[in-house]
């Protein structure tokens, strides 16, 4: 295979997109098993299953939405809509990351395996039929999220928060309705033929749900902090509760005022002050829940 040809496969898979499987991370931090070289390992195996798997799915997705790709102003580029990969060379891709995946699940457990497998058939039906369907769609967005973090908790074999798991799916709700008032308003009169559910949707009724979610995500993430098992161990998890507040009404900002959501990930590793905001998160998490 020539060069351009593995660029551009690789460029189908969309890397930046694998920011999204970091959520398998989560459990393993809030379990306090960062310091644990087995569980790290065993995490990382989750994170490349899900990326190689999410990156075969993209493609096939490609393959399917290449003539609706061909009159949205930024998907045009995409190698395969572009006509820069051909289609066998694409499916060829395809069939080797889902072989990555498949050794990382085998090497992870049954219970992992079901979980991905789950996250599969979510995927496909949401390439085939739910991202056709009003609200479904960006609800199927959440429920891979959920199904995310419950894989890096089978990985690692600790039990499921389901504070966590509440807090991955409407973050991933705010994210999706996000993205999908950036399609309305950049597509304007054409956004139904790139995405017919968008036909559905007005810009009254997202910014209506994106309120209410950004409330009940602040309200669940404070909770959290309070009442899980990690805040019971220590309340100062809460200090945390500022930095979610800020990046939740930055990311609004960048919405709202700069046109901009359509693409999470660019978003997340672009914008300075929302970087700095996740950042200290971080920071602060990890001297609550590991620093004694």
């Amino acid at each position: 295979m020539r060069v351009d040809a593995v660029r551009a496969t690789v460029n189908s898979m969309r890397p930046r997109q694998w920011t999204k499987n970091l959520v398998v991370f989560a459990p393993l931090v809030f379990a306090g098993l960062m310091t644990s070289p087995m569980a790290v390992v065993r995490a990382v195996a989750a994170f490349v299953a899900l990326c190689a798997l999410s990156g075969a799915l993209y493609i096939v997705n490609d393959l399917l939405d290449a003539t609706r790709d061909r009159v949205h102003a930024e998907k045009r580029s995409r190698p395969i809509a572009a006509g820069s990969l051909d289609t066998r060379v694409a499916l060829g891709g395809a069939l080797i990351a889902m072989a990555v995946a498949t050794g990382a699940a085998a090497y992870l457990g049954v219970r992992f395996t079901t979980v991905v497998g789950a996250f599969a058939l979510l995927q496909v039906a949401y390439v085939l039929w739910t991202k056709h369907q009003v609200v479904l769609d960006v609800m199927s967005i959440a429920a891979g999220f959920i199904l995310r973090a419950v894989a890096g908790a089978s990985a690692v074999g600790v039990p499921v928060s389901s504070w966590l798991l509440a807090c991955a799916g409407l973050l991933a709700l705010f994210l999706g309705l996000a993205k999908r008032r950036h399609e309305l308003l950049t597509l304007e009169g054409s956004a139904h033929e790139h995405r017919p559910v968008l036909a559905s949707y007005s810009m009254p009724l997202i910014d209506s749900m994106l309120s209410s979610v950004t409330a009940a995500t602040i309200v669940t993430y404070a909770l959290y902090t309070f009442f899980s098992t990690t805040g019971q161990q220590t309340h100062y998890l809460m200090l945390t509760v500022p930095f979610v507040v800020y990046g939740l009404f930055r990311y609004l900002y960048l919405v709202h005022r700069k046109n901009l959501g359509g693409a999470p990930e660019e978003v997340l590793l672009s914008d300075r002050p929302l970087i700095t905001a996740i950042v200290s998160w971080v920071v602060v998490s990890a001297v609550v829940l590991y620093v004694r």
